[in-house]
């Protein structure tokens, strides 16, 4: 019986401690630059949306995203260095700069947060803008609202010694994303 006690309080002891005061925590995941996820994404504005797979490879301020839509409907590959954006369209199209934003926003119906993005799946506000802030009872951010978004977190996973998100929902007016995130890695 001893052992087994022992056993468990060993297994609880490699998990992240949730109970971190928020502004160190925040400042933790902050700095985080480097990082990888595969998860869902699910889009919808009402009548409309759209779901596909997606892959993120975060390094400093370029973010790579891969979506997969499902049936082989299509997919793109974006790439955001901080400033300057790109799209390939399944086809192969390569669209730089305003033309590939202005091609996501067809597409997407509206304009993706996306220097934030990087900050919000880490469960944390972009450093660069304003933020209210909603914790939980284990200082971990519950709800954000951030430059007219609105994100929302039920659920985090322990990795790399913190507790990341697993399942996130952003809302912008009659928009709404869902993405619940496979796997997290960080490097």
């Amino acid at each position: 019986m001893a052992l087994a006690i022992l056993g468990l309080s060993a297994c609880r002891s490699l998990m992240p401690a949730p109970g971190l005061p928020w502004p160190e925590r925040r400042a933790a995941l902050q700095a985080v630059a480097d990082y990888d996820f595969s998860g869902r994404l699910a889009a919808a504005n009402g009548a409309e949306g759209f779901s596909a797979s997606v892959d993120w490879r975060q390094r400093g301020a370029e973010s790579d995203l891969l979506l997969r839509a499902p049936l082989g409907v299509g997919g793109a590959r974006l790439h955001y260095d901080g400033s300057r954006l790109q799209v390939t369209g399944a086809d192969g199209t390569l669209l730089d700069g305003e033309a590939a934003r202005n091609e996501l926003v067809r597409r997407l119906g509206f304009e993706p947060p996306l220097a934030s993005l990087r900050y919000w799946l880490l469960g944390v506000p972009d450093p660069a803008t304003a933020a209210a802030e909603t914790l939980d009872g284990a200082q971990r951010l519950q709800q954000l609202q951030q430059s007219d978004w609105q994100v929302a977190y039920s659920d985090y996973r322990p990795t790399a010694g913190q507790w990341l998100p697993q399942r996130l929902a952003l809302q912008r007016g009659e928009w709404r994303l869902k993405l619940q995130v496979s796997r997290w890695q960080i490097p």
